[in-house]
């Protein structure tokens, strides 16, 4: 540390709280965690295909287990348009967008998702239109669906949806997050509202554990996991091309 800097007390707060979560579904979502990896691994051993959803912020804990060096090459980002981050304009119309009733339909009859693959959808609060009809839909339509959220939103908020039924009510596997509601960890004095969120800390945690249960499992099965490595290794793009040459035609983002 230089000379006269001082430590923040309320970053290592933050820390604090995100590790203390880090740590209660490491130990609460395990059976959970595994199930969600089995499922994974017998759809890859199966011949069938991987997506992942989130819209917002949420988003982002399901971009970081596709094309990603370390993680498996089968999953596929399933694209709302609008919601994907925050990159649209004005970024209050993605929030919007989570409402609409009729989009999850029209995106998953277009998509090349069909009965037998599995879908993670990462929402926390689990309440807007968009996830509960993308479960929903996606389990009618023969999906494995696996959850992530916060179950304490289904009890202390709203669905609007217009079943009134949350995520977590349309999922075979649901990784509960432990997010308390409102998503902000640290309060101080002199500073009015709550802040710094820690839910893409534990939900990006719980995906890539997910993806490490998948890999055990299916050495397990006899099959060896698809991996990604990272292209800034010598041998890195060679070792890709292979993979992604043997997997084609279930690799979505190369189109």
């Amino acid at each position: 540390m230089g000379d006269g800097a001082r430590e923040s007390k309320l970053a290592g707060q933050f820390f604090d709280a995100a590790i203390g979560l880090l740590q209660r579904v490491r130990d609460e979502d395990s059976g959970e965690i595994a199930a969600a990896g089995a499922a994974i691994a017998e759809t890859v051993a199966a011949g069938g295909r991987l997506f992942a959803f989130g819209a917002g912020h949420s988003s982002l804990a399901a971009q970081d287990v596709v094309y990603r060096a370390g993680g498996l090459a089968l999953m596929n980002l399933l694209v709302v348009p609008g919601v994907v981050g925050v990159d649209v304009m004005p970024a209050t119309l993605g929030s919007a967008l989570e409402r609409v009733d009729g989009l999850a339909s029209a995106v998953l009859d277009s998509s090349p998702a069909s009965a037998g693959d599995v879908l993670v959808i990462i929402s926390l609060s689990g309440r807007n239109a968009l996830p509960v009809e993308m479960a929903m839909n996606a389990r009618a339509l023969g999906l494995k669906v696996i959850g992530v959220t916060s179950v304490a939103y289904a009890t202390e908020t709203k669905s609007r949806h217009v079943s009134g039924t949350y995520l977590k009510d349309h999922c075979d596997v649901v990784l509960d997050s432990r997010i308390a509601v409102g998503d902000a960890e640290l309060t101080h004095e002199g500073i009015e509202a709550p802040f710094t969120p820690a839910s893409t800390v534990v939900t990006s945690a719980l995906m890539q554990a997910m993806m490490a249960a998948a890999a055990e499992e299916l050495v397990r099965l006899g099959v060896e996991p698809p991996l990604l490595r990272s292209g800034n290794v010598d041998g890195g793009h060679e070792w890709n091309g292979r993979v992604m040459t043997e997997y084609r035609d279930r690799i979505f983002y190369r189109h």
